[in-house]
């Protein structure tokens, strides 16, 4: 959903399985009045009046010897059940949580690193008016020029990053208010930036490698656990920068017996006409699953994906991109680089999410 992209504790806060209103002195997620529309540069920023938020970014870099490599970084704001209006500067109302991950298929299985803490004191926030969230010395800022600066230090990797913007901001849904189910107040405000141009280092054994590449960068906000009483267990999520310069987004939240509660899909194609994908429009077919050595759950890894009348295929980097944020947010899900094919072609290369296979998406 991330979304969809959604990734753990927010996404857990937006698709649980209890049915719970907005959470108290937060704004709820109403449809956009006729006409209306997500503004920026402000939409860029940070929401605090909503609870739950994240700018979520993935991409395929190559380095110069052309050796793919997939990545994530991933800023979330939580806001807690804490008073407010309290004055203090300690007073923990607002959590900022980061996930970063490399995957590199010599390597065999995902490295990453995940870290929180609470918003204040210069060492974490997330800032209003424009993109600037930092955790420690992991931060996200957004420039003048539209471009996105990323550098982050972690444990057994770091990235430094810059992504600039090749076509328009992608607004998801009815003008950036996507729908996570049947009822208004079930959704979202969403939009993605796709095809940022990336360039770059990244930094493995002490070593610097330049890197080149294109990226994703969802951003999500919202005050309703998405799902209510739908019995939602869990999501498939993807994002894909298809080769011919178009984008297509696609999710669906499922049941415990993995049937389809809801979905959509977002497609823009190589001349910028955008198509809206209703549920009945939308599915995922898995194709073949792997099994983690570690949790037992078993993921669709290969999947067809259905936007109406066309099919995509489904392939991942490496099986193993399974994530483990039980440190962070508690989750365990697989969220990996794939590429898609469309009618047996190379159509391009993308993120996927698959949350609720280990255990059911929760608070």
């Amino acid at each position: 959903m991330h979304s969809i992209r959604y990734c753990a504790v927010f996404l857990m806060l937006l698709c649980g399985l209890s049915s719970r209103a907005a959470a108290p002195g937060y704004s709820p997620v109403p449809p956009l009045p006729a006409g209306a529309s997500l503004r920026f540069p402000a939409d860029y920023g940070a929401h605090p009046d909503y609870k739950t938020e994240w700018w979520y970014v993935t991409g395929w870099l190559n380095t110069s010897d052309g050796k793919p490599l997939g990545f994530q970084v991933t800023f979330f704001r939580s806001g807690t059940e804490h008073d407010r209006a309290n004055p203090s500067k300690f007073a923990p109302k607002q959590l900022i949580i980061g996930h970063a991950a490399v995957s590199d298929p010599a390597h065999g299985k995902l490295l990453h690193d995940q870290r929180s803490a609470r918003q204040g004191f210069d060492i974490a926030y997330a800032k209003v008016g424009d993109a600037d969230v930092k955790l420690d010395d992991w931060r996200m800022t957004r420039n003048a020029d539209g471009s996105y600066a990323i550098r982050v230090d972690a444990a057994s990797f770091a990235l430094n990053l810059k992504l600039a913007p090749s076509q328009p901001v992608l607004l998801q849904g009815e003008r950036g208010y996507s729908r996570k189910g049947p009822r208004p107040e079930q959704a979202s405000y969403y939009y993605s930036e796709p095809q940022l141009k990336t360039t770059g280092t990244i930094t493995r054994n002490g070593k610097a490698a330049a890197v080149t590449g294109a990226s994703w960068l969802d951003h999500e906000w919202s005050s309703q656990i998405l799902g209510g009483d739908s019995a939602a267990v869990g999501w498939d999520w993807i994002g894909a920068n298809l080769d011919d310069g178009g984008a297509l987004m696609a999710f669906q939240l499922r049941d415990k017996t993995g049937a389809k509660l809801w979905s959509h899909a977002t497609w823009r194609d190589a001349s910028g006409k955008i198509t809206q994908f209703a549920p009945e429009q939308v599915g995922f077919a898995a194709q073949r699953r792997w099994r983690s050595p570690r949790t037992n759950a078993e993921y669709p890894v290969e999947s067809r994906l259905t936007t109406g009348n066309v099919e995509w295929r489904i392939v991942p980097l490496q099986d193993d991109q399974e994530l483990d944020s039980r440190r962070s947010t508690g989750a365990v899900y697989w969220e990996g680089a794939v590429t898609l094919t469309r009618d047996g072609k190379p159509a391009g290369r993308a993120y996927l999410e698959l949350t609720g296979y280990v255990s059911p998406m929760k608070l």
